[in-house]
């Protein structure tokens, strides 16, 4: 799918919130997976979601992570992405794929949230509002897992991560930035966020990518703001992630 005028890309531990038009010519994948577990809402307009077992038209569906499908839209749609390993994703997987890798979702208990997205995306948000909603969403769907957010030295460790993205980071020194040792950090870190400091960092690597690619940076140019080694590898990391080519994310 490429995106098409307005749309909106936000990170937090394990998680992400794609809220994006589909382009009238390109709305649709090929049978694809990815290590994430996927949680699509019609924003307006419709989207179907396919595996190779059956299909549903939403108007909120779940992947579940690693599932072959394939996806059609029309209109915005709204993509939460889930780290499965997260306490969120297990929950997930927990709740909605007992019996199968494709489920549909309850809208009535996510309407209020949805309204609010839908308002947001209009009003051009800001950041913290969508991550908000987003933990909301995910808090809802996840059986009602607490979204409380991380203690406060695991905030500023995450706050020392968005802003050293470029370069090479390490849990020293993130656990250095709030005077902890390396193994209170990493226990403090994995508890609070539900993944282990180098997984978390991937994903706000990602995420950072997706943002500035999706504004028109260059691929080359995404992948070294946001601390990839070239494109090659912001690629490879995309596609294993999100099962697409981070050029699908072209702006149209």
């Amino acid at each position: 799918m490429r995106i098409s005028g307005r749309g909106k890309i936000v990170v937090w531990e394990g998680a992400s919130l794609w809220v994006l038009a589909a382009a009238r010519d390109d709305a649709g994948t090929d049978l694809h997976a990815h290590h994430a577990v996927q949680i699509t809402i019609s924003l307006d307009g419709g989207f179907v979601i396919g595996t190779p077992h059956r299909s549903m038209n939403g108007p909120v569906t779940a992947v579940a992570a690693d599932a072959l499908h394939i996806f059609e839209a029309t209109g915005t749609v709204a993509f939460l992405f889930v780290e499965p390993e997260s306490p969120a994703g297990r929950a997930i997987a927990t709740r909605w794929f007992a019996n199968s890798s494709l489920a549909e979702i309850d809208l009535e208990p996510l309407a209020p949230a949805i309204a609010i997205l839908r308002d947001l995306l209009a009003a051009e948000g800001t950041t913290a509002a969508f991550i908000e909603i987003g933990r909301k969403i995910l808090a809802e769907v996840a059986a009602g897992l607490s979204s409380k957010l991380p203690d406060r030295r695991v905030r500023a460790m995450i706050d020392f991560v968005q802003a050293n993205l470029e370069g090479r980071l390490t849990l020293d020194a993130a656990a250095a930035s709030v005077n902890l040792s390396q193994s209170r950090a990493r226990h403090l870190f994995a508890a609070d966020t539900g993944l282990p400091f180098k997984t978390f960092v991937l994903w706000q690597r990602l995420g950072r990518a997706v943002e500035l690619y999706a504004e028109g940076h260059s691929l080359t140019e995404a992948a070294h703001e946001a601390g990839f080694a070239d494109s090659a590898h912001l690629s490879r990391t995309f596609r294993k992630t999100f099962g697409i080519p981070a050029s699908m994310l072209e702006v149209s």
